[in-house]
């Protein structure tokens, strides 16, 4: 486009509604948001250096390059970090909280959790479900 193009030519000032799965620039884009399947995250596994990743369909090892392989994670793990969001944001309603979870035997994944608090670091979580297609955990008792 021409410098001097005017800017409803450029797209500047519209927004783009876009729904997840639908096309960017041609190209369709995927849900990258880790998937419970009953008891277990479904993710990849590096065959080379074991490097876990929670999302499914990426070509290669984000630490060294290398194949991946199919692999399941457990639901328990040790919250890193959690915060309570106390505006609504998209269609989730104020107060809620979100935490970063450390899996035992696999990656670090984000989650919402059942009660809009903060967890200390180092709690126990598990993760017991999906709500709008986030993962949902809980204090583990």
């Amino acid at each position: 486009m021409a410098a001097d193009a005017p800017s409803s030519e450029l797209g500047v000032g519209r927004p783009t509604k876009r729904r997840p799965g639908s096309a960017v620039g041609g190209l369709p884009v995927a849900d990258s948001r880790p998937v419970l399947d009953g008891d277990a995250v479904l993710g990849l596994r590096c065959t080379v250096c074991r490097y876990p990743v929670a999302q499914t369909g990426i070509p290669w090892c984000p630490s060294c390059y290398g194949p991946l392989e199919p692999a399941r994670f457990d639901t328990g793990g040790t919250a890193f970090s959690s915060t309570v969001a106390r505006i609504p944001v998209g269609t989730r309603k104020a107060p809620f909280a979100l935490a970063y979870l450390d899996l035992d035997d696999g990656p670090r994944v984000l989650v919402h959790l059942a009660e809009p608090e903060v967890v200390p670091l180092g709690a126990r979580l598990r993760i017991t479900g999906m709500d709008e297609g986030d993962l949902l955990a809980e204090v583990a008792s």
